[in-house]
C-alpha cells in the first residue's frame, strides 16, 4: 500500500487526505494545531459552553467540491447548512435580491426589482454585466475592481461592487484583481441555478468538515497527528522522508510560509514564491443585543471610515444563541491598526446608526472580538502565485495555490483533491 503524508489540518489538507484514503493510501496527517481546521475552524467552548467559530463564514451554491467532500464523510449539508437566494438587504430596506431560475433572467430580474436604485443605475449595471459576459468574464491582468468598474454609478458600486468584491476577495475594490473577481462574478451570479446561492453555517464550523472528516478519516484507518508540527522534509531517492518516516508522496497543506520553509531545501524558487504573499486580516465582533431580531439571518452593511463592517449575521436565526450578532469587518487591515477595542466600539456605534432609532438597547454588549490577522492573501493584480507541483511526489495546497479563485474554502477543496489526482499520476508511472 501506498503511503501518503498530508502536512497541514485545513481544508484542503482534509480534502486531500479523505481522497487519498479512497485512492487506496496509507494516510498520515500532520497538523501543528491542537485541532483541525486551519483557517477555518472552530475555538473551545466559551464560558458559557458556545462553541465559536475564528470568525462568521459563509459558503455559497458553487462551492461543489466542498459540498461534496462533506457529503463524503457524512456530514448532512441540509441540517447545517441554511440555504437562501443571494440578498444584500440593508437595513433601509434597499439591496438586491437573487430569485431562482436561470442566471441571466434571474439577475435581470433582481436589477430590475432592487430598491435604492435610479432606473439609470440599473440600466448601468446591465450594461456593465453584458460587456464582461461578452469578453468571457476576462479583462487584462492589470486591472484592479474600481478600474474595472469606474463608470458604474455610485449607488451600484457602493452597495453592489464594492461588498460583494470585499466579502469573496477580502481585498478592497481599489486593491483588488478584477480578473479574479470577474471569474467570482462569473462562476457564481451567472452560472447554473442555485450556484449564487447563500449556505449560512448553523452549527459550529467544526461539524461542517473537521470533526466529521476526523472520525471518517480514523474510521478508514488513517492516522491523525495533532499538535505536531512537521520539523524536516527530505527527498530520499524517489520517496520522501516527514521528519525521517518514509512515505510514497506528500501534499504540504500548511500555510504558505510553513510550505516554504519545508519546501526550500529542494525547491527554492517555488519556496520564494510561496513565501511572498502579503496578507489581509478579518475581524469579526460579536453583540449580544436583548430584544433584538433581524429581518434575514444576514445583512449588509454600508461602510465608511467610522463604519468597520460590511455585513452582520442573526446568530439566534441561524440556530446559535439568541440576540448575538456577528459584524464582520472584511479588508480590515485599517481597523487592526486602530485595535480590536476600537473597532468593537466603532461597530456597536455603527449597529445603532444603521437601523431604526432604538433598535439597538443600551444593554447592547460586545461579547467577544476575534482577528484572523492572517485570514487570507492579499488578492491584487498580478499576483504570482506558486503552481501546485513543487517536485515528483511532492504536491502543495491551500487557496493560496495558482489558480482561477480567491482564497476561498472551495478553493482550498479544490487543491487538496487536485494534488491527490496529480499524485496519483505520478506514483502510477513508478
Amino acid at each position: 500500500m501506498r503511503r501518503l503524508a498530508v502536512i497541514g489540518g485545513g481544508w484542503a489538507g482534509l480534502a486531500a487526505a479523505v481522497r487519498g484514503v479512497e485512492a487506496g493510501w496509507q494516510v498520515s496527517l500532520f497538523e501543528m494545531a491542537p485541532t483541525l481546521g486551519g483557517r477555518a475552524r472552530s475555538l473551545e467552548p466559551d464560558a458559557d459552553g458556545d462553541r465559536l467559530d475564528n470568525g462568521q463564514h459563509i459558503l455559497i451554491g458553487a462551492y461543489r467540491r466542498t459540498l461534496a467532500l462533506m457529503d463524503t464523510v457524512g456530514a448532512d449539508a441540509n441540517r447545517l447548512l441554511h440555504r437562501q437566494p443571494l440578498e444584500l438587504r440593508y437595513p433601509d430596506g434597499a439591496g438586491l435580491r437573487m430569485p431562482a431560475g436561470p442566471a441571466w433572467l434571474v439577475f435581470g430580474v433582481a436589477v430590475a426589482r432592487a430598491q435604492g436604485w435610479t432606473w439609470r443605475d440599473k440600466a448601468a449595471l446591465v450594461r456593465a454585466a453584458a460587456g464582461w459576459a461578452l469578453g468571457g468574464f476576462r479583462c487584462d491582468e492589470s486591472l484592479s475592481v474600481d478600474q474595472l468598474c469606474r463608470g458604474l454609478p455610485p449607488a451600484v458600486r457602493q452597495r453592489l461592487i464594492d461588498p460583494l468584491c470585499v466579502a469573496a476577495l477580502n481585498t478592497p475594490a481599489a486593491a483588488a484583481s478584477a480578473r479574479v473577481f470577474l471569474r467570482v462574478l462569473r462562476d457564481s451570479l451567472f452560472a447554473g441555478p442555485g450556484s449564487s446561492d447563500l449556505l449560512l453555517p448553523r452549527a459550529p464550523l467544526a461539524a461542517l468538515l473537521p470533526d466529521p472528516a476526523a472520525a471518517w478519516l480514523r474510521a478508514q484507518g488513517a492516522s491523525l497527528h495533532l499538535s505536531q508540527r512537521v520539523s524536516a522534509l527530505a527527498a530520499d531517492g524517489g520517496r520522501w522522508r516527514v521528519d525521517g518516516e518514509p512515505f510514497d508522496g506528500v501534499v504540504l497543506a500548511c500555510s504558505a510560509n510553513e510550505a516554504a520553509r519545508l519546501a526550500r531545501p529542494m525547491a527554492a524558487a517555488w519556496a520564494d514564491r510561496a513565501a511572498a504573499f502579503s496578507y489581509e486580516p478579518i475581524i469579526t465582533v460579536l453583540l449580544q443585543a436583548p430584544g433584538v431580531r433581524l429581518p434575514a439571518p444576514m445583512m449588509a452593511l454600508e461602510e465608511g471610515p467610522q463604519a468597520p463592517a460590511q455585513f452582520v449575521f442573526d446568530h439566534g436565526a441561524l440556530g446559535g444563541r439568541a440576540e448575538r450578532y456577528a459584524f464582520v469587518v472584511s479588508g480590515a487591515a485599517p481597523w487592526v491598526a486602530r485595535g480590536l477595542d476600537a473597532t468593537a466600539a466603532a461597530v456597536r456605534a455603527q449597529a445603532e446608526a444603521a437601523f431604526a432609532p432604538g433598535t439597538w438597547p443600551v444593554s447592547t454588549s460586545v461579547t467577544r472580538t476575534v482577528a484572523e490577522k492572517r485570514a487570507t492573501f492579499r488578492c491584487v493584480p498580478g499576483l504570482d502565485r506558486p503552481p501546485a507541483t513543487v517536485a515528483p511526489g511532492l504536491q502543495a495546497a491551500g487557496d493560496y495555490i495558482d489558480g482561477p479563485y480567491p482564497a476561498t474554502l472551495e478553493g482550498a477543496v479544490r487543491s487538496g483533491e487536485a494534488a491527490i489526482e496529480a499524485l496519483k499520476a505520478v506514483l502510477k508511472s513508478t
